[in-house]
């Protein structure tokens, strides 16, 4: 299984940004696909989620302002960042359990100017 990242970059406050995250090896459209972040010198913390079912929830840093969906077509999980914040810069990650064991994406800097 490989999870393949793409779309970070520097943005200014207020700016958006799409993340995307190509998998390989395993179908998105039956597992649970989760975003991560982890900023310099803090835990990696969960963004974003959503269900074989397509039920998603949120962190509520991000809540209204975040959006994670999927192209089954594409096998591709996306993260849409709106009104990116400062507090928003970090690496992020895309993840899902394959037989029960954690598989991540390289990671992707996304980075927001004040």
């Amino acid at each position: 299984v490989q999870l393949v990242e793409s779309g970070g970059g520097l943005v200014q406050a207020g700016g958006s940004l799409r993340l995307s995250c190509a998998a390989s090896g395993t179908a998105v459209s039956i597992s649970t696909m989760r975003w991560y972040r982890q900023a310099p010198g803090k835990q990696r913390d969960l963004v974003a989620t959503i269900t074989s079912g397509s039920s998603t929830t949120y962190a509520d840093t991000v809540k209204g302002r975040f959006t994670i969906s999927r192209d089954n077509a594409k096998n591709t999980v996306y993260l849409q960042m709106n009104s990116l914040k400062p507090e928003d810069t970090a690496v992020y990650y895309c993840n899902t359990l394959y037989f029960g064991s954690n598989t991540w994406s390289q990671g992707t800097q996304v980075t927001v100017s004040s």
